[in-house]
């Protein structure tokens, strides 16, 4: 017999066939937590897809309350099929809205200057902020090392310096 493990997947585990489940389109958003609405900023994107902008507002909302703080942003990942449905999946917030979180700073600089750095983040808020972007389905096999200086790359373009907390910031 042919075993066909996508087929077994879509006839016994989602209860219909292949063909109302064939993938439309994926799209990427990002959306503040716990406060999407139906709205111009995402009806553009779902819209034409034929998604159900106050079902996907709901289902987001109820999935990011717990979480992240309400507000962050975050990224999804959107998959619209043929039937009208859709399946998402949150990512962990954008790099640099935790380095701004971590640093405290509200906006980054207009450009840059290593020499006048407009804040500063610790190693330990590093290693933090790289744990949170490794529980990302696309990042889970990296090494944490990866991730962390990833992070700190980010954080010297965003003109953020990493150093050891002193006693005496001035």
């Amino acid at each position: 017999p042919n075993h066909n493990i996508s087929a077994y997947y879509y006839y016994y585990c989602k209860g219909t066939t292949r063909e109302a489940m064939s993938v439309v389109k994926t799209i990427r958003l990002r959306v503040a937590a716990g406060a999407a609405k139906p709205g111009p900023a995402i009806g553009q994107a779902l819209g034409p897809l034929g998604v159900n902008m106050a079902e996907f507002c709901k289902q987001f909302n109820e999935r990011t309350t717990d979480m992240y703080e309400k507000e962050t942003p975050v990224g999804v990942s959107l998959t619209a099929m043929a039937d009208r449905s859709f399946s998402f999946v949150v990512r962990s917030p954008p790099t640099t809205h935790l380095i701004k979180l971590a640093a405290g700073i509200q906006k980054g600089p207009t450009s840059p200057n290593p020499d006048r750095p407009v804040g500063f983040i610790t190693p330990e808020m590093v290693y933090e902020i790289a744990k949170v972007k490794q529980k990302d389905d696309m990042r889970w096999h990296l090494p944490l090392e990866g991730i962390a200086r990833s992070v700190i790359g980010t954080a010297k373009s965003m003109g953020v310096q990493v150093r050891e907390a002193q006693e005496d910031d001035k």
